[in-house]
């Protein structure tokens, strides 16, 4: 299947920002061409990423710079964005000329899960993907899935056309009760479907682990935190791609510095690996991956994913100053504490994370506190 000649994929989601929604179009520009000059090839966007404004940016740093036979895009038909069949046709057609292209590698029916699978039967999405795929607009249809592996099963007999599926995949969701990343993956061996990977590095999370885990990557003799699970990842015999969300130029020569010449895990690795999830497991954390879903429905306009962050931060490294963090992502937002309770947030988290009740936490540990300063 053309698109995977090299396994690893370029995710924009997390683009780097001058300042809050402005995206640095120079800065992008360079990490675009750092990983094209690798030798990687693919990209990969969806119509609400960085503030539905990723496609666009693909147009003005990849797309418009270099020719079309050269890389490979993937987009995706994103439910909250299409009310009825009627829409999806004009929805696609906005979002090839907002990438710049005539046809997508790619494209996948988004965030797949049983509260929206059911949107997507009824506006015969699916079919509507096969027959832009008999147009030429399409080259290959496929599913991004935050669900069970029994609804993974559903969709895939169901819908048999489907050549591909994204999956959230990583060294800590690998046998996590709510993700149940590796049942998902072997759903996908059992239909001889290729996977691609979404975030390998758990939002960031697993390039910053806590100092025991730290240690144990340590002792391996050097590298990024983030390079043992990308390769993790990359290793499985059924994954095709793995994709990064990558926010600046470093984070670019640092993943294609290890994925060019990329070697799986070895066993020595490995063993750190699993004693580097034990040592997750034990940190009883907030599974956020900073996708965002939740905020894009927020009547509030709390940012959500900010918050866990610094509760999860606090948490981590006993670090109190996270009342000053707090404060500057919720300013000229909504706080915790203007939560409605309206669970808006929860139907739509890829990790059925109980929002609510957390951000109840959020506003005891965070509001009315002093802030400490330099």
């Amino acid at each position: 299947m053309k698109g995977f000649e090299k396994n690893f994929g370029f995710g924009f989601m997390r683009l780097p920002e001058i300042e809050k929604g402005v995206y640095d179009i120079e800065e992008t520009e360079k990490m675009v061409d750092l990983f094209m000059n690798a030798g990687f090839t693919y990209f990969d966007t969806a119509h609400g990423y960085c503030d539905g404004k990723s496609e666009e940016i693909l147009r003005l740093t990849l797309t418009s710079r270099y020719p079309r036979e050269s890389y490979t895009v993937t987009d995706k038909l994103s439910g909250g964005h299409f009310k009825s069949e009627s829409d999806i046709r004009p929805l696609f057609e906005s979002q090839l000329k907002a990438v710049g292209v005539d046809y997508f590698d790619f494209y996948l029916m988004h965030a797949q899960d049983r509260g929206n699978y059911g949107k997507y039967k009824e506006c015969r999405a699916y079919e509507t993907a096969f027959e832009l795929k008999k147009e030429g607009k399409i080259r290959h249809v496929g599913i991004s899935f935050h669900d069970n592996p029994d609804l993974l099963d559903e969709i895939l007999t169901e819908h048999p056309g489907i050549e591909v599926v994204q999956l959230q995949f990583n060294y800590i969701d690998y046998e996590s009760p709510s993700v149940r990343a590796r049942e998902c993956y072997e759903i996908c061996y059992r239909h001889n479907k290729p996977v691609i990977v979404m975030e390998p590095v758990k939002g960031g999370k697993l390039a910053n682990p806590p100092e025991k885990a730290a240690e144990i990557f340590d002792a391996l003799g050097g590298g990024s935190y983030a390079q043992y699970a990308i390769r993790y990842a990359a290793g499985f015999e059924n994954v095709v791609m793995v994709l990064s969300g990558m926010s600046n130029c470093e984070m670019v020569r640092d993943n294609v510095s290890f994925m060019q010449n990329f070697r799986p895990l070895d066993e020595r690795e490995k063993e750190a690996v699993d004693k580097v999830v034990d040592i997750f497991n034990h940190l009883d954390d907030i599974p956020c991956t900073a996708c965002s879903y939740c905020t894009e429905n927020c009547p509030m306009d709390i940012p959500i994913p900010d918050i866990f962050s610094c509760m999860n931060t606090a948490k981590h490294f006993n670090d109190w100053n996270q009342v000053y963090y707090y404060n500057v992502k919720t300013t000229g937002k909504g706080k915790a504490s203007d939560c409605i309770k309206c669970g808006m947030c929860e139907d739509s988290c890829p990790q059925h994370i109980e929002i609510r009740n957390l951000l109840e936490t959020a506003a005891e540990k965070f509001e009315n506190q002093e802030v400490e300063s330099d």
